[in-house]
């Protein structure tokens, strides 16, 4: 069930009214039909692996019981390494044995023997990484003795599975989600206005942006051979644009949807191409799971506090483990590699924590010096996407050689350069307002709320008929691979 369907779209509403209404503001209820919904929700993707889900729940709901219960810290650590094993474990089975297996192979065959190694021929069950890491987060927790384990089966489940965030994040922490789960939750009619808000906001940069985006990175990418340099750059932006559209666009449907139920998320993304280097970047980019990284293993391997040995190979473990995480393909350990290279010289100049502020705060427009640095920040980004996106090392490379040859001064070429122009003018007017809005947690947050009502509804409605005139078959979200 994508968010931006007409299942989802009529699933929604009678979630909303049966949890405000028929619950009668009984919690247990709430959240009972919470998991129910969470649970219908995820089997109508495919509800053979809602097993898997459970019994990830099962795993991490009674390995913190253990921990928490177990008499010495021997017995604490072989419980969280049960846990933490068969976790790992059911990933590299669904994710990353095929990978392994045909790189073992590969190699092999590199020095002349041959093999014949069958691989799995099952599906990836969608949200893996990121329910994995909910549970993971939660045992390791309370093994730290930074949170007590929740006996309540029930709650415990809702915040492994509250739908909103169960196929592609944000990545929770059951120090912030389980508490309002637990505590009893009024309506909050403001609080619903701002969630819709959030929800147009969110299936804007999806639909509008990031599937029109979409058309013509894939054009670029999955007919690299016949284009030149100058339309593979033009590629690589759309495609920087389209994957900021639709994983922040999912994001805004996500904390936007929890709102109706009065529920908090954490945010994920905090206008990542407004950063002035790849520091700021990483910390305004897909937040929950960079700091996931930093606070479960790049601070348990000594973060920056050692010596320049130790800083460059804490930052490369935590790129490479990054773009790993992504997906099982060499060229996500090569994007998270180039994400290293640009962030060592930062670390080891202390350069990076330069821009904790928002960028031009309290002011309308930046300086010409911060408008280089934004550039330069998202050239980079861009360069490295160009592996993310490519099907291997050598599809990549071929776009980076045409790219940096003479065809880079030719005229850019691309079918349907006729609706290119009204493309480009919508790309600029959502850049104007995520820029005006860029000091608040979402770019309509605020934005147009002191205009009058007619207009302020006229602005709406605008984008809901953007959404149908730029809009056409159901779109995957990217991150829904991952």
């Amino acid at each position: 069930m994508l968010f931006n369907s007409i299942s989802f779209a009529i699933f929604l509403p009678i979630v909303f009214i049966l949890y405000w209404f028929a619950t009668k503001g009984n919690i247990r209820l709430q959240n009972i039909l919470l998991l129910v919904s969470s649970y219908f929700f995820y089997a109508s993707w495919n509800w053979h692996f809602l097993f898997l889900l459970i019994f990830s729940t099962l795993l991490d709901y009674f390995s913190g019981l253990k921990i928490y219960n177990a008499e010495d810290r021997n017995r604490k650590r072989f419980w969280l390494w049960l846990s933490i094993s068969i976790n790992l474990g059911f990933l590299a089975v669904f994710k990353y044995y095929n990978f392994f297996i045909s790189s073992f192979a590969d190699g092999l065959s590199l020095i002349g023997v041959g093999s014949n190694f069958n691989t799995l021929q099952v599906l990836l069950p969608i949200g893996i990484s990121f329910y994995t890491f909910h549970g993971l987060s939660y045992v390791i927790d309370i093994y730290k003795d930074r949170i007590k384990p929740e006996r309540n089966f029930i709650d415990y489940s809702v915040f492994v599975s509250f739908f909103p965030l169960l196929v592609a994040g944000p990545i929770e922490r059951a120090t912030h989600l389980l508490p309002q789960i637990l505590k009893k939750r009024e309506f909050d009619y403001n609080k619903v206005v701002d969630g819709l808000r959030q929800i147009l906001w969110g299936l804007f940069k999806k639909i509008v942006i990031a599937d029109n985006c979409a058309y013509y990175a894939n054009e670029m990418f999955n007919h690299s051979a016949s284009h030149n340099g100058s339309s593979l750059v033009i590629g690589a932006i759309f495609f920087t644009i389209q994957i900021y559209g639709d994983f922040s666009g999912y994001s805004d449907i996500a904390l936007g949807t929890a709102r109706l139920f009065g529920i908090d998320l954490l945010r994920n993304f905090a206008y990542p191409y407004f950063s002035r280097d790849i520091a700021e970047f990483w910390r305004r980019w897909h937040i929950s799971l960079s700091s996931w990284f930093r606070d479960y293993l790049y601070y348990p391997l000594g973060g920056s506090r050692g010596g320049t040995w130790l800083k460059v190979r804490n930052t490369i473990i935590i790129f490479l483990v990054s773009g790993f995480w992504h997906g099982a393909n060499w060229t996500y350990l090569v994007w998270g590699a180039l994400h290293a290279i640009y962030m060592l010289p930062l670390v080891l100049s202390n350069r990076n924590r330069n821009h904790i502020e928002i960028v031009a705060a309290g002011k309308l427009l930046p300086t010409v010096k911060d408008v280089l640095k934004i550039i330069s920040t998202f050239g980079l980004v861009a360069f490295a996407l160009i592996f993310f996106r490519a099907d291997n090392i050598k599809h990549a490379l071929s776009i980076i050689g045409e790219i940096f040859s003479s065809s880079l001064f030719m005229a850019p070429h691309f079918p349907g350069e006729s609706k290119v122009g009204k493309l480009v003018i919508v790309l600029f007017a959502f850049m104007i307002i995520e820029w005006l809005g860029r000091e608040e947690q979402y770019a309509l947050a605020k934005f147009g709320l002191n205009w009058h009502k007619p207009l302020r509804h006229a602005f709406y409605y605008a984008i809901l008929i953007m959404l149908f005139y730029f809009g056409g078959s159901e779109q995957q979200f990217i991150y829904f691979q991952f």
